[in-house]
């Protein structure tokens, strides 16, 4: 059989029957690797050879009768996670030498369940863009059309899982950093609710060490897959909280999905935001989910008063995003960007004021920001009373052509023929990060390009088996995902 596109459920099966050894399955993984890695680029930092080791034990382990979650299955992990003795540089060229001497927590909790690691996937630098470039690595090619960007900053584990390099990732997502590279790839992945998952060890070489436990704003670490089912197995791995925090491990039992059929579910559509038009194709990706979700006996609508306001909530998110992105710059630029905010006429109420206005927000400001955040999360679980997910798209448009311009402040994204600011495209990400809410992205169709689009299935705070469930159900409905063709080369 060829495993290359299988999910990790198919491949566990595979391996508990024996019909695969790990030793196999990895070395087909490390020569596809090897033979269509040079024209995508998502493999930044490969570990043949103890994923070679890793897949030796793991079969030695199954041998003795052992079965963990994820024994003897290949994954790669993205760059900005902490693998003890490789290099974790953010794609920051003075960082570029930077070993951590552990691992992050959540890579011990790979190889706890038994993954073997591949390698490490590219990101942009920072991690603060919509590609996935910098100048160590270089720049990480969409497998669809290698002229256009996998996304960011999870783009090279979104662009590994659509080359077949291994069956599942992990990433981080505060601006879409999942959801993105999921939706331009058309793979699946899924942010957590808040604080579900620890991120020890998932954070800037510029930190200081060692690797503490955080309580991370807006931002989360999650599962990437080809397939809804990977996502909840690999979730089920990643979840719960730091144990250094409560001295021992934790576990978080979440509840159950609320529905298992297609028609018991109460589901609201949106695919307009105030502040930026819908491209075509991913409207269309909408309502083929839509029809799909209407076909099967759910409840489906467009419109309810009790939607929390898009545009304050984009705003909102703006400023919470910039805050924490821009704390720690130097003096000298903080007293610059305070200076151009002041400049600002106080009915500017675009998103570039917010962004600007967010960049040098002072602590009274962030806890009134926080103090209406709190207001939004309540309008959501009063939505959540009535409807049990929330369909949207996770960006505009498809996946678009690399964009190296160094000032994102200057780039401009098109929709449909028409340009907006760059950055403008994150609102749809910020509808589910700015509150903390679980969304899944999955596989909704081909733009008339043939590109990939997706849409996100957004949740209740806490109850992520719901959006996965429904990904899962829907992934039976209209299909999932699917390998580009021709292969890379």
């Amino acid at each position: 059989m060829e495993w290359s596109f299988q999910t990790a459920e198919i491949v566990m099966a595979a391996l508990r029957s024996g019909e695969v050894s790990s030793a196999e399955l990895t070395e087909a993984a490390i020569g596809r690797i090897e033979r269509y890695d040079g024209a995508v680029n998502a493999i930044c930092v490969p570990d043949f050879d103890r994923a070679r080791a890793a897949a030796r034990e793991a079969d030695r382990a199954r041998a003795r009768g052992e079965d963990r979650p994820l024994l003897g299955v290949p994954v790669t992990v993205k760059e900005s996670y902490d693998i003890a003795r490789l290099p974790t540089t953010w794609g920051m060229p003075p960082h570029r030498d930077r070993l951590p001497g552990e691992d992050a927590l959540q890579v011990s909790r790979l190889k706890g369940a038994g993954a073997v690691v591949l390698g490490k996937t590219n990101v942009p630098l920072g991690l603060r863009d919509i590609q996935s470039f910098n100048e160590i690595y270089g720049t990480t090619n969409n497998p669809w059309d290698h002229g256009r960007t996998p996304g960011g900053s999870s783009g090279g584990s979104a662009a590994a899982l659509a080359s077949g390099f291994g069956a599942l990732s992990i990433g981080s997502d505060i601006g879409g950093s999942l959801r993105t590279p999921a939706h331009f790839c058309g793979v699946h992945a899924h942010k957590p609710t808040l604080g579900l998952a620890a991120a020890r060890g998932m954070v800037p070489p510029t930190a200081p060490a060692p690797a503490l436990p955080t309580d991370l704003d807006l931002a989360v670490v999650g599962p990437m897959a080809r397939s809804a089912r990977d996502l909840t197995l690999l979730l089920d791995v990643m979840a719960g909280p730091d144990p250094l925090t409560y001295g021992v491990a934790h576990t978080l039992a979440l509840p159950p999905a609320r529905h298992e059929r297609l028609r018991d579910h109460r589901v609201l559509i949106l695919d307009d935001h105030p502040l930026i038009p819908t491209g075509a194709a991913v409207r269309a990706g909408v309502a083929r989910v839509a029809a799909a979700l209407a076909d099967g006996g759910a409840r489906v609508e467009r419109h309810t008063p009790l939607l929390p306001d898009l545009t304050e909530a984009a705003v909102l998110y703006t400023q919470l995003l910039f805050s924490g992105s821009l704390a720690g710059v130097p003096d000298d630029a903080y007293e610059l960007l305070r200076t151009r905010a002041a400049g600002l006429s106080a009915d500017d109420r675009s998103l570039g004021a917010a962004r600007l206005r967010g960049m040098v927000l002072s602590h009274r400001d962030w806890i009134e920001a926080n103090s209406r955040r709190e207001l939004h999360r309540h309008g959501w679980r009063r939505l959540f009373a009535e409807f049990d997910a929330v369909v949207c798209p996770v960006s505009p448009t498809p996946a678009f052509p690399h964009d190296h311009e160094p000032d994102l402040l200057e780039r401009r994204i098109s929709v449909d023929g028409v340009e907006y600011p760059y950055l403008d495209q994150l609102v749809w990400a910020g509808v589910a990060t700015m509150p903390g809410l679980p969304a899944t992205a999955v596989p909704a169709g081909r733009s008339p390009e043939g590109l990939p689009v997706g849409v996100q299935l957004i949740g209740p705070m806490f109850e992520d088996r719901t959006p996965l469930q429904l990904a899962e159900l829907l992934e039976r409905e209209i299909g999932g995902f699917q390998a580009p063709a021709p292969a890379p080369e």
